[in-house]
């Protein structure tokens, strides 16, 4: 019974991974990536999709990102997704395709994203601790069931909670990267 609970833990806690991940990937660093614009959605063909299901996105240097639509057609409203995302960065459209200039960040800037990227890490340590309590209870929950000894519940938390200090650790080096990413010119 335990496994399956802590499959489940490692399940949850590996999902809570990649949502921090994908919001890390959303701070701009003021070099320009791919992952800035693909998975802003745009309306084609009578239907939402992301860029990177439309168009090849290249970064040819660090402050340019080019976005190649493999319909034409669609340049511009690649062009109008891109302003409407909220990402603050202007499109230039060109022939066919669109083009984004990324400026450098200021000192200023970059404190200021790296007070966003400790918000979302924090965020993320509270999902983490909901999972964790939601764990411990189905642990708890198992104590004077059959078969079940103080001993093997009191190991499993042992367990869970080697898991959850791991995936803390997890969430701390995506801080430091990104931190390290953002303060590097």
């Amino acid at each position: 019974m335990s496994e399956t609970i802590l499959a489940n833990l490692k399940s949850r806690l590996d999902q809570t991974i990649e949502v921090v991940k994908k919001d890390l990937s959303s701070v701009r660093t003021g070099r320009a990536k791919p992952s800035l614009v693909e998975d802003v959605k745009v309306e084609a063909y009578g239907t939402m999709m992301t860029i990177k299901e439309l168009a090849t996105i290249t970064a040819p240097d660090t402050t340019l990102i080019v976005i190649s639509p493999w319909d034409k057609g669609l340049v511009a409203a690649i062009s109008s997704g891109i302003q409407k995302s909220g990402l603050n960065i202007q499109p230039i459209v060109d022939s066919d395709t669109v083009k984004i200039s990324i400026p450098a960040l200021t000192e200023e800037r970059r404190l200021e994203l790296v007070k966003l990227v400790n918000q979302k890490l924090e965020s993320a340590k509270v999902m983490i601790r909901g999972v964790r309590t939601e764990i411990k209870e189905e642990i708890e929950a198992q104590e004077g069931e059959a078969g079940i000894s103080e001993d093997s519940i009191k190991s499993w938390l042992e367990t869970m909670q080697k898991t959850i200090d791991l995936y803390m650790q997890k969430i701390e080096e995506l801080g430091h990267e990104k931190e390290k990413e953002l303060m590097t010119l």
